[in-house]
C-alpha cells in the first residue's frame, strides 16, 4: 500500500497522520519552508541534551552540536509516533542560548494528515519511522554552500546562538563538512530537493 513517495510495510495499517522529516544544512532553508507550507511542525531541535548531560559529545573545544550524540532520538521518535497515531504529543522546549530545556508544550495535530519533523538530526529516524509506517516522506534540503553559510551566519548572529567567533568557527566547519554531512543523511534515506521542489512535493502530498 503505497500513501505517498514511501511504502508502508505489508500488512501496516495506515496512520491518521504520517510524518514528513525535513533535514538539510543548518541554514538550508528548512524554517522557511515550514513556514510557508503552514502545517504542524515539530522542532527536533528541541530533543537536544542540556549542555552539561554527561555523555556530550565535542569538537573544536566545544560541544559538538552537529553530532547525533547531542541529541534524544528515542524521545524525538515517541513523540513522532504519538503524534501519528493519537495527534497529540508532549513535547520539550530547548533554549539555544543556554543550551538547556526550559519546559514543555503540548501538540495538538489532529487537524492535520502530514506532519513535518524538522532539524538536522531528522535523517537518524528515517529507518524507524518507516518501520512504524508513519513516514511520508524523507527530504534533504540542498542549495549553493555558500548561501547556507551567509543565511546561517545571520540567523545565528542575529539570534545570538552563540558568541561571534564561535558562530564563524563553527559556520566555517560546516560549510567545509556540508558535502560529507548531505551524502551521510542520503546514506540514511533521504533524497535531496531544493526548497521550491521540496515545498511542492510536500504540497502534492496533502492533494493526494
Amino acid at each position: 500500500m503505497t500513501n505517498g513517495l514511501f511504502d508502508l510495510p505489508e500488512g501496516t495499517r495506515v496512520p491518521p497522520r504520517r510524518i514528513v522529516l525535513l533535514t538539510g544544512p543548518s541554514g538550508s532553508g528548512k524554517t522557511s519552508l515550514t513556514r510557508r507550507l503552514g502545517l504542524p511542525v515539530v522542532a527536533l531541535d528541541d530533543f537536544y541534551r542540556d549542555v552539561d548531560h554527561p555523555d556530550m559529545p565535542h569538537r573544536f573545544g566545544i560541544v559538538d552540536w552537529d553530532s547525533p550524540g547531542s541529541w534524544d532520538a528515542a524521545g524525538a521518535l515517541d513523540a513522532l509516533l504519538s503524534l501519528a497515531t493519537t495527534g497529540h504529543s508532549d513535547v520539550p522546549v530547548y533554549d539555544i542560548p543556554t543550551s538547556r530545556r526550559t519546559g514543555t508544550t503540548h501538540l495538538d495535530v489532529t487537524g492535520s494528515r502530514i506532519v513535518i519533523a524538522e532539524g538536522i538530526f531528522a535523517a537518524e529516524l528515517v529507518e524507524a519511522c518507516r518501520a512504524e509506517g508513519i513516514l511520508a516522506d524523507a527530504i534533504c534540503l540542498r542549495r549553493p554552500r555558500v548561501m547556507t553559510f551567509w543565511f546561517r551566519l545571520l540567523r545565528d548572529l542575529g539570534e545570538s546562538r552563540k558568541p561571534p567567533l564561535t558562530l564563524l568557527r563553527r559556520g566555517w566547519g560546516l560549510l567545509r563538512d556540508e558535502p560529507r554531512l548531505v551524502q551521510g543523511w542520503v546514506d540514511k534515506g533521504c533524497r535531496t530537493a531544493s526548497p521550491g521542489q521540496a515545498e511542492r512535493d510536500v504540497r502534492a502530498l496533502l492533494a493526494g
